[in-house]
């Protein structure tokens, strides 16, 4: 006998095994038993919720010859037809693949006709929103007054594709996103039915994936036993089989981000890569994780029920959350939440994520106000930790009456020309254009090997940009166009920890001061 996958073996025969939508079966029961049946439902919600099911149920129950509470009873003839798919009074029809007027035309001509057997003809049109718009039109006057015997039930992931005309002639039934307690609490009664021993750390990250759905689960929850057939289904085997990750990575990679850590983070990375980890699911889950932990950074009461982690999980998040600003928190959510909705259609994932870690361990590569908040944070840290101590303040200088003082001494390879640039930098740069105007109006001026001109930039964007082979070129061409004379020009770039004045010789400093001391001299 072939194998029944367990979302088809476990689907519910009464209302009573229905999940998470007891708002829509104890309305559907009471209209059942009171005999106040509508002519046209609409089913709306995610995928999984139990849409088709509970218009399966529908129909069994109101042609069931003895209704047990509102369900069918699943005994009498009418039950057993309908059940296995033999029934003419049940008329499934898929609107992704029958979408035209004819196929509307066809269910329009077949409701004249009254049921051989049973109470009522139902017709479950699920995916409804797929329809033509012809179709729509041919379906409206039936819809808004079908025969007595009829009902019809259309189900949809897309409610807002409907025309209002449809919506405004149906009783709407929004299915909602079943809890993760509830789909749970589902799986573990059906584990125990199949005799197949699952931790419950396994069940509820199952359950948190599926997002929902109860089909989902269901068959995430096939797939995992199949992969470990006839063994106990742990947390770590369900982790393998969905290509997920265990959330004490996340903890270390926050700790490598704060640290700024880019080795740190590029290994780690390679980790989950090397484990044959989805990369796409590996963001969602960070992204997640960071959500959980801004909730218990603001959170003030129980936050048990909301972020659903266990206590040593709890734990580790409390401990994390006292250790960062909710900004920052925040900060990563948004970079994370981006690199998300970017990385679906990606061809590079892996390349995406490593750009995002440098980003996020390189604030100063942004300018947002998060970024910058981030920067700060960083140089207050360090200035406590005494990584960056204050420069002593200078001492006054002595007055002598020794006659003038002596000129700072230039490196002897200053030309003229160099003078002349730097003189008139300002100038030079105001005929940029953006973005190169913005980074030459942040360069230093210093002098490079062999008397040449030497730009030195932040680490980072700037040098960069700089450093491509076509803008270094633009700027030795703006240069040479202002002197009339071929320029060449040395780039390097400065750590954000560093000092211009540690390493290089400011020439606008220094040109500028032998310029005021000449002047005095006369």
């Amino acid at each position: 006998m072939s194998y029944t996958a367990l979302y088809r073996k476990f689907r519910p025969d009464i209302f009573e095994d229905v999940k998470g939508q007891e708002h829509i079966v104890t309305t559907l029961i009471n209209q059942i038993k009171a005999e106040r049946i509508g002519h046209a439902y609409l089913f709306t919600g995610t995928r999984g919720t139990g849409k088709t099911t509970i218009a399966k149920l529908f129909a069994k129950a109101v042609n069931c010859e003895k209704p047990v509470d509102g369900s069918p009873c699943g005994e009498c003839r009418s039950c057993r037809t309908i059940a296995s798919g033999a029934s003419v009074n049940v008329i499934e029809i898929d609107a992704a693949s029958n979408n035209g007027v004819d196929n509307i035309r066809e269910i329009v001509d077949e409701v004249s006709y009254s049921p051989v057997e049973g109470k009522y003809k139902v017709y479950i049109i699920d995916e409804v929103h797929m329809l033509s718009i012809g179709a729509f039109n041919a379906l409206l006057k039936t819809l808004e007054e079908p025969p007595s015997y009829v009902i019809f039930i259309l189900a949809t992931t897309e409610v807002h594709k409907l025309p209002i005309t449809i919506l405004s002639r149906c009783q709407r039934y929004d299915f909602k996103r079943i809890s993760i307690e509830t789909i749970a609490g589902r799986l573990r009664e059906l584990m125990e039915q199949e005799q197949v021993a699952v931790e419950e750390k396994a069940l509820r990250y199952i359950a948190k994936t599926a997002d929902g759905s109860m089909r989902d689960a269901l068959s995430l929850l096939d797939q995992c036993i199949a992969f470990h057939f006839g063994e106990e289904l742990t947390y770590d085997k369900v982790l393998d089989v969905l290509g997920a990750v265990d959330t004490a990575v996340f903890g270390r990679l926050l700790e490598l981000l704060r640290a700024q850590d880019v080795t740190g983070c590029i290994g780690l990375l390679e980790e989950v890569v090397m484990q044959g980890r989805e990369l796409t699911q590996f963001v969602t889950d960070i992204a997640w994780y960071l959500r959980n932990l801004l909730l218990v950074k603001t959170s003030d009461g129980a936050i048990e029920d909301v972020i659903d982690v266990s206590s040593d999980n709890l734990a580790r998040l409390r401990a994390e959350a006292d250790s960062m600003e909710a900004e920052e928190i925040m900060r990563y959510i948004r970079i994370f939440s981006e690199l998300s909705g970017q990385i679906k259609y990606a061809t590079q994932k892996r390349i995406l994520i490593e750009m995002t870690l440098i980003k996020l361990c390189r604030p100063q590569m942004e300018t947002t106000n998060d970024a910058m908040a981030a920067r700060v944070r960083t140089l207050e840290e360090k200035i406590e930790k005494g990584v960056i101590q204050a420069a002593p303040a200078a001492a006054p200088a002595a007055q002598t009456d020794s006659g003038p003082q002596t000129p700072v001494l230039l490196p002897k390879a200053i030309p003229e020309d160099i003078r002349e640039i730097v003189n008139n930098w300002p100038g030079i740069v105001s005929d940029a254009a953006p973005p190169l105007k913005i980074y030459l109006k942040g360069a230093r001026l210093s002098l490079g090997g062999e008397n040449r001109l030497l730009l030195v930039v932040e680490d980072g964007l700037a040098y960069d940009y700089l450093s491509e082979a076509e803008n270094h070129k633009r700027v030795e061409d703006m240069i040479s166009g202002f002197l009339q004379k071929e320029v060449s020009v040395q780039i390097q770039s400065l750590s954000a920890d560093s000092r211009f004045e540690d390493s290089y010789i400011d020439l606008s400093r220094v040109i500028n001061m032998d310029i005021e001391i000449e002047e005095d001299s006369e």
